[in-house]
């Protein structure tokens, strides 16, 4: 009689608890998040090695410092010099 009592508390109790809201359900939702983190994961280490290429060539290059200079603080060299024009109308 035990065994057969236990046998169906398996067949009955074995999808109760993989249909319940924490099981299946939970799963597939975890899955699809793990999914989700890693691809996060991989896009923030692309940033990163871009990152990290960039200061390289800071440090090492230069001529990527004096772009950088030019571009974005507008800086020139002592020996050269600066035309400006008035903004045609």
């Amino acid at each position: 009689m035990l065994p057969v009592a236990m046998l169906v508390i398996a067949v009955v109790g074995a999808p109760v608890m993989i249909l319940a809201p924490q099981g299946l359900p939970r799963l597939r939702s975890l899955e699809r998040e793990l999914t989700q983190v890693e691809d996060e994961n991989a896009e923030l280490t692309r940033e990163i090695e871009a990152l990290r290429g960039k200061v390289s060539r800071l440090r090492d290059d230069p001529t990527a410092v004096e772009r950088i200079a030019r571009d974005n603080l507008g800086l020139v060299r002592q020996t050269e010099v600066v035309f400006q024009f008035p903004n045609a109308r």
